[in-house]
């Protein structure tokens, strides 16, 4: 099979090799993948700011594809099914723990940049049917990520969500939380992306260049009482202002540094308001089968900003790193 290689961690030491077809072993199925989509794990992987990747790896954790044969002991799955590998597969439930997440496709086992791959029958979610190949494969982390963000909140109608940034996490929640009945109030550097997410369902926009003090148009905006959610992606640049912005017995829900990922944090703006500040590491299985449920049930669509051929894998990680995306940016197989 073809497969594309990060040889040594730099952006710019990805090669096209061929690689000996895998076979499933009992419980695995082996996917013929159709498509892989970009996260920051995989920047930071092919950057060395990532522990545990050995060299020469096949990156990208997140892909999808169709099953085309199954080791002995599957049931209920068929050749031909559409679906999406769990980037931890033996993380099928429950809360994390060091045993379940120390296999990480793209990582320290096989990525998505090659044509085929055997992985657990039971790490794979079917995809829904009104998304293709590359919408599916933007789900694994993302989306779970976005999920698990609104569920910790108990996002429901008369919510407030507030979402830093538009990357494939923020639009994800944008998403859930309309679909949940939330109020959604969107931050971003870009009127252009601000745009974007307006059209996604957004209710209120604020452009954090033109107003730094954005944490103070949350709390105008909702007279004075805060966001019962803030989804942080960005890290210390915008930390405190999250906590400020926050409800009492809020959450903010933490899943990025852009910014940096060291803080200052005024303890009393945790205390005085009972927040609660959630980490998240992605999900389970079961999290990102919940998730594609609510997809399907809402027939909500992710958004792609651009979709580039697998031997364009190099500019595709230049666009990320960059931050000039919207969403999130595809990679289709030949």
């Amino acid at each position: 099979m073809y497969a594309i290689q990060l040889v040594e961690p730099s952006l710019t030491a990805f090669r096209r090799t061929s690689l000996p077809d895998p076979q499933p072993a009992a419980g695995e199925v082996l996917i013929r993948l159709r498509a892989a989509a970009l996260n920051y794990i995989d920047v930071a992987v092919a950057t060395g700011r990532f522990p545990g990747a050995t060299w020469p790896l096949v990156p990208v954790a997140d892909g999808a594809g169709e099953i085309v044969a199954l080791g002995a002991d599957v049931t209920g799955i068929a050749l031909g099914d559409r679906v999406v590998p769990h980037f931890m597969p033996d993380w099928l439930d429950g809360p994390m723990r060091p045993e379940r997440i120390a296999a990480m496709r793209g990582i320290t086992l096989p990525g998505s940049l090659s044509e085929y791959v055997a992985v657990p029958a039971k790490s794979v979610v079917r995809l829904p049917e009104h998304l293709d190949f590359v919408q599916g494969a933007t789900l694994p982390i993302a989306a779970t990520t976005a999920w698990n963000a609104v569920r910790s909140a108990s996002v429901r109608p008369g919510s407030t969500v507030v979402i830093l940034g538009t990357g494939g996490v923020s639009l994800f929640a944008l998403q859930f939380a309309k679909a949940s009945g939330a109020t959604v109030i969107l931050v971003s550097s870009s009127d252009a992306k601000l745009e974007r997410g307006r059209a996604l369902g957004a209710d209120h926009l604020v452009n954090y260049r033109a107003t730094p003090d954005w944490d103070r148009i949350v709390l105008e905006t909702t007279n004075g009482r805060g966001a019962d959610l803030v989804v942080e992606t960005v890290g210390d640049a915008t930390f405190e202002r999250s906590l400020h912005a926050a409800a009492m017995g809020g959450t903010v829900f933490t899943v990025g540094f852009l910014s940096g990922a060291t803080t200052s944090v005024n303890l009393f703006s945790i205390i005085g308001k009972a927040l609660r500040v959630v980490g998240n590491s992605t999900g389970s299985v079961a999290d990102l089968a919940e998730a594609v449920r609510a997809i399907e049930a809402n027939r909500i669509v992710p958004v792609v900003d651009r979709t580039v051929g697998i031997d364009e894998v190099a500019g595709a990680y230049d666009m990320l790193a960059s931050g000039a995306h919207i969403g999130k940016i595809g990679i289709a197989h030949l």
